[in-house]
Parts: C-alpha cells; sequence; structure tokens
C-alpha cells in the first residue's frame, strides 16, 4: 500500500527531523552527550548523515561501506575506524570536519541512501507489513521509531491496550494510542536531549488531526515542508 510518492514523503519529513532539510543533509555531523556506558554514565557521541546514525548504532557500518566503495576519504577515514564507539571522536574537530567533506560525495551520498534504506526502512517496512498496517501516515509513524529508537519498543506496546490489524484490531486506533504513548515517554524522559525530541510526536498528532492518513498533504514541521508527491 506504500507507493513509490509516498515513501519520498516519508523520507522527506524524517530528514526533516534528523537535519532539519526535507531533502536531508548529507554532511550533518551533530555531537550529543546521550550515549550511555555500562554503569549508566553518559558521554558524547557523533550522530551522522541524511537520517543521522550514531556510535552507539551504525555508524561504524556506514562508515565500512563508504569504504569498501572505495569513497574519495576512504583512506583520511580508515585510521578512525577502531576508535568509533567510545566517545574518542566526539570532540576531535579533523574527524568531524572529514565526515562533513565526505558527505559532499556522491559515493557517500548513495552510501547513505543504501544504508538508511537497508538497516532502518527495510526492517520498519516488514514491521508494518507483518502487522497488518495499510496507511502510509503509520509507516511514518513506525519508520521514525526505527530511525529514532531502533525499533518498536515493546515496553511502549505494553502501556497501551490496543492490538494490530493482523490480531484483529483497528489500525488508526492502534497508531493513536502508540503516538500518545510515546509521547508521553519522551516528553517525560529523564534525559532532556529526548524530551526535546517529542516535536516529532506532535508532528504525527497534529497529522491524525488533520485525518492526513493518506499522506496526501504536505506535512510542515521544524518549519520546513516536506516534498510534494
Amino acid at each position: 500500500m506504500i507507493t513509490a510518492e509516498n515513501k519520498i514523503r516519508i523520507l522527506s519529513v524524517l530528514s526533516i527531523f534528523e537535519t532539519g532539510h526535507r531533502d536531508g543533509d548529507y554532511t550533518d555531523v551533530t555531537v550529543l552527550k546521550d550515549a550511555t556506558n555500562d554503569d549508566g554514565s553518559r558521554f558524547h557521541q557523533i550522530t551522522y548523515g541524511r537520517h543521522q546514525t550514531t556510535e552507539q548504532s551504525h555508524l561504524l557500518e556506514l562508515l565500512t561501506r563508504y569504504l569498501e566503495k572505495n569513497g574519495q576519504f576512504a583512506d583520511n577515514i580508515r585510521p578512525y575506524l577502531p576508535k568509533i564507539g567510545n566517545g574518542a571522536l566526539a570532540k576531535n574537530d579533523e574527524f568531524l570536519n572529514l565526515l562533513r567533506k565526505a558527505g559532499k560525495d556522491p559515493i557517500m551520498r548513495d552510501t547513505q541512501d543504501t544504508f538508511f534504506d537497508e538497516v532502518y526502512y527495510t526492517p520498519a517496512f516488514e514491521f508494518f507489513e507483518a502487522n497488518g498496517f495499510k496507511l502510509p501516515l503509520s509507516m511514518l509513524v513506525i519508520y521514525d521509531s526505527y530511525i529514532h529508537s531502533g525499533s518498536i519498543k515493546d515496553y511502549l506496546r505494553k502501556r497501551f491496550a490496543e492490538v494490530p490489524p493482523r490480531r484483529g484490531g483497528l489500525e488508526k486506533a492502534w497508531i493513536k494510542a502508540y503516538v500518545r504513548v510515546r509521547h508521553e515517554w519522551l516528553s517525560n524522559h529523564p534525559n532532556e536531549i529526548l524530551q526535546k525530541t517529542n516535536y516529532r510526536t506532535k508532528s504525527f498528532q497534529r497529522e491524525i488531526e488533520r485525518d492526513n492518513w493518506d499522506l496526501a498533504l504536505p506535512i510542515e514541521t521544524q518549519g520546513e515542508v516536506s516534498r510534494d508527491l
């Protein structure tokens, strides 16, 4: 049920969420103090790319793919790979600028497009299909969770009674309930960085109120408007 045009709109909204640009910013590098050590302490980590992947997530995989394609800056990036994942590079201006330069390389852009599609969009779409969802706004909500949280978290699903369409539930009711509990979770999270990301769920609540389930209407968020279908 998700057309190519629907996917363009979905990717455009996620690009705004992650980089502030509706077409995405392949060069975007952000450093956040949101990574967690085994002892619960936090440290700064890099998040990078069109839809942003972090050091504690898949940054190493993304850069490894780029090296395998012999990108323009592959040799420059290679020595840094063993240091990814523990905060050692978060304040390394030389490395951060190197990532920004690499983001202008067509090979990096192609690598990011394929990477985000295979590592995030495809698993989200598999969840979408496996649970009987059909509507584009549902896919947008689900993909956002995979980009922002890595998946649809079980501890959030346990906070509401609705079941997905595959189990006889109503699609819109499930999505409304999920967006509500995710908004509450983000808004009250002890990590202030996550609290500030509740603009995502606020956007979904607005689209639900507008009955924009088919994504026929452009979505405005963070001062940007998503790409037209």
